[in-house]
């Protein structure tokens, strides 16, 4: 899932951060610098990056913490405390639910049978999957629809979690179903069914997408038929174990496996104190935003996913094929196959930023392999709105940004590189 935050604090209907990376496209201003203009990223400080790490946990954040890497170093850290009620301080190495960072793994397993001939990208969907996605819809959305979420089939996570439908024109919500769904399993059918059954966002193949969970259950469904066997496993067996991520699962049950934090939900201040969603039912996104990571397998992934060492070239280069899409809080996004691309004062970075409830994760890699930054917060949806339903500003996103900042680039953006 992914909610509109800078790692993720604001949100619009229910949102699922979408300009997250937006926001950290250009510390400091609100646009972005292109590519071509880009200077080289300074060496990373670790103190610098300790001090801000502290920043972000001063301004809120019960625990953050991140993995760097550059000019052939690795820097980790961590600030706070995993567990608000006894102290346990948080580590570099928790696992950690990552969302929507799962949506790369998913759509690099799609590229592979796409390389394998057992799918094309530009085939209807419902040349494979036709009773799921039948009649006109099936003959006009295309895979890579799917995965470039211009399809325009629309989200299905206010009819999974109906308590919240309105947020935030309507600020009279319940987050009563998040606390009834956190043992149920939902079948993947029935919250495809939902996204087919709601009015459509858009007409298929548009010039701007619209993200939506859906498409990525669908790709699941995909998966299954042309390998045999459930996305989770294949997934598993070709990218998971392909990359030697060691600490990278998809969870089999309600808990996470291993040392990992407390995750803390606030929605916009209806959670008031924040309330621990680590024990939960993963079923409501599956392939599109289950996973459990360490930051440490994210920028290994990433890293060898830019290399070519996961899909072949070519299959990267479509991944690398972005189109503007609209985020659910309105806000556009460059999103390729999976991939969101961020421009930054010091060069290109390609990635993904996910949350389900309780936990954000951001993980960006420079097109280069030269400069990595995953960075994850046990605190999401921190922003309050004013009586509009507009969340409004916190001390916790200028920390991350500054956060970004110092990861990415290096030290403080210099007025030539804050763009108005």
């Amino acid at each position: 899932m992914r909610m509109r935050m800078v790692l993720c604090g604001s949100v619009a209907a229910l949102g699922v951060c979408a300009g997250m990376v937006t926001a950290a496209a250009a510390p400091g201003g609100t646009g972005t610098v292109p590519a071509g203009s880009a200077r080289t990223a300074a060496g990373f400080d670790p103190a610098e990056l300790e001090s801000a790490l502290d920043g972000v946990h001063r301004a809120g954040v019960p625990g953050v913490f991140a993995e760097v890497r550059g000019d052939g170093r690795t820097w980790r850290g961590a600030s706070g405390v995993a567990d608000v009620t006894n102290g346990r301080p948080v580590t570099a190495g928790m696992r950690h639910r990552v969302g929507s960072v799962t949506k790369t793994f998913t759509a690099a397993a799609v590229m592979q049978q796409v390389e394998q001939g057992a799918i094309r990208l530009d085939a209807p969907i419902g040349d494979y999957l036709p009773r799921l996605v039948p009649g006109e819809r099936g003959r006009r959305i295309t895979v890579r629809m799917l995965l470039n979420n211009t399809s325009g089939i629309p989200d299905y996570l206010t009819y999974a979690f109906p308590s919240l439908h309105g947020f935030p024109s309507r600020l009279d919500v319940s987050t009563r179903s998040l606390d009834d769904n956190r043992f149920r399993t939902f079948r993947p059918a029935e919250l495809i069914e939902w996204g087919l059954s709601a009015p459509p966002v858009g007409e298929p193949g548009g010039p701007t997408g619209v993200y939506s969970n859906t498409n990525w259950l669908i790709l699941g469904e995909l998966l299954e038929h042309v390998t045999g066997v459930p996305a989770e496993e294949y997934i598993t067996r070709n990218v998971i174990e392909r990359a030697g991520l060691r600490h990278t699962e998809f969870p089999t049950g309600t808990r996470v496996r291993g040392p990992h934090s407390r995750m803390y939900e606030a929605f916009y201040g209806l959670i008031d104190p924040p309330r621990d969603y680590s024990v939960y039912d993963m079923s409501w996104v599956g392939p599109a935003a289950a996973l459990v990571s360490t930051m440490e397998d994210l920028n290994r992934f990433y890293a060898l996913l830019l290399d070519g060492r996961i899909v072949s070239r070519s299959s990267l280069a479509e991944m690398q094929r972005t189109v503007p899409t609209r985020a659910l809080d309105g806000s556009l996004i460059q999103y390729g196959l999976g991939l969101h691309r961020v421009d930054t004062p010091c060069g290109t970075f390609w990635g993904h930023d996910g949350t389900v409830w309780g936990a954000g994760t951001m993980s960006l890699t420079r097109a280069d392999g030269g400069r990595q930054m995953s960075v994850a917060v046990n605190l999401v949806r921190w922003n309050r709105p004013d009586a509009s339903g507009k969340p409004q500003p916190h001390p916790i996103d200028g920390a991350l940004k500054a956060l970004y900042q110092r990861a990415m680039c290096g030290g403080a953006p210099t007025a030539s590189e804050v763009v108005p």
